[in-house]
């Protein structure tokens, strides 16, 4: 067990503000749901799949270490007859043992086992185990192709800048100028001083002025503007996305074991990675929010609080992801209620070795 290592973790923790993530006293369990979406069948399969990828492209490539699947697998869902008692169940661990990490990996000689899945190991043979890992992977999943995205946003930030930049222009121009200094010069300094380092930052209250067509040209100018300058606003990648009730069960699993601990996000053509340590560092350094990560309500995650970290600033660990082919599957619930979802078969990858090996550490 690496002392040093749960010492560093442990100096993180103590600077988090305990309003974001509470790692002391007792832990509030959350309330079993009562029903269970699409979406949610879905998202699974979906976490599934981005699981297998990586672990096919860690395993298809090392001949010294084996990635092997560990996080809770179980299919029970919200409205079967086994819910609750294995909602409870999995509550209990999360407090005396913690998360999971969904993959751990280890060097083959301490792994002497064919199959690559200890998911349902008793805990005593788990014991013997873990420890042993070289490290823990919690995979996340995100339905974007972020070369495209990246495109994509980069195409949308061009064209709203040249619009700036084309009404800023015809707002400073006379007769608009003058007119805009009289009524606020407040505002004119605003206009005036706008470039591309601020763009994103600044703010101001559109006039409503209707006495002449100049005012009322002016008025639609400047909210013409303002709309622009909002689009500027608001995260513009994809992120790396730990949730924040997540933070206190990975450290109980960690501190257990004292193995390190990394996130990976599998896109549907690329996969980066990040340290759960960096994660720590990240939230106990205030200033950094903002720049290198957001702290967001996640409708798509139930409401979750989410940290967003910027992908595409961490390592890259997987390219060339093939889009899996998907199908159809149906799933019966009680009362005779019918949910369809997408299953995604398995996918091939090209894993980059020297971005793993910068990341995790050790050379594969």
């Amino acid at each position: 067990m690496d002392t040093s290592y749960l010492e560093k973790i442990r100096a993180l923790i103590a600077n988090i503000d305990p309003g974001l993530a509470d790692f002391s006293g007792e832990r509030k369990r959350p309330s079993p749901p009562t029903q269970v979406s699409s979406e949610f069948l879905t998202n699974k399969e979906q976490g599934d799949w981005a699981e297998k990828t990586l672990l096919d492209g860690i395993n298809a490539y090392s001949q010294r270490y084996i990635a092997v699947r560990y996080g809770r697998g179980d299919s029970i869902i919200a409205g079967e007859p086994s819910f609750l008692e294995f909602f409870e169940s999995y509550q209990d661990e999360l407090d005396t043992e913690g998360k999971r990490p969904d993959l751990l990996i280890f060097d083959r000689k301490d792994f002497p086992y064919k199959e690559a899945d200890i998911r349902n190991w008793s805990p005593e043979e788990l014991e013997t185990i873990v420890t042993k890992a070289k490290c823990g992977i919690e995979v996340r999943s995100s339905a974007f192709l972020i070369n495209k995205y990246e495109a994509f946003m980069q195409e949308k930030t061009a064209r709203l800048l040249a619009d700036i930049q084309r009404v800023r222009n015809m707002i400073l121009r006379e007769p608009y100028a003058d007119i805009l200094l009289t009524k606020n010069e407040q505002l004119y300094q605003i206009i005036q001083e706008l470039n591309i380092d601020n763009y994103s930052v600044l703010s101001y209250r559109t006039p409503s002025w209707h006495s002449t067509p100049q005012l009322r040209h002016l008025s639609a100018m400047l909210k013409e503007l303002k709309g622009y300058l909002n689009g500027l606003k608001g995260r513009n990648y994809l992120s790396i996305t730990p949730k924040v009730e997540d933070l206190r069960v990975v450290c109980n699993w960690i501190l257990r074991y004292g193995v390190p601990h990394y996130y990976v996000q599998v896109f549907f053509d690329r996969a980066y990675g990040i340290s759960f340590e960096k994660i720590l560092s990240m939230l106990a350094n205030p200033s950094q929010e903002g720049h290198c990560y957001s702290i967001e309500s996640d409708i798509k995650n139930q409401g979750k609080t989410t940290i967003k970290i910027n992908a595409v600033k961490e390592t890259n660990i997987l390219e060339k992801i093939h889009l899996p082919n998907h199908h159809s599957q149906m799933k019966e619930l009680d009362r005779g209620r019918l949910l369809y979802y997408v299953s995604f078969e398995e996918s091939t990858c090209v894993l980059n070795i020297g971005g793993f090996e910068n990341l995790f550490g050790f050379k594969l």
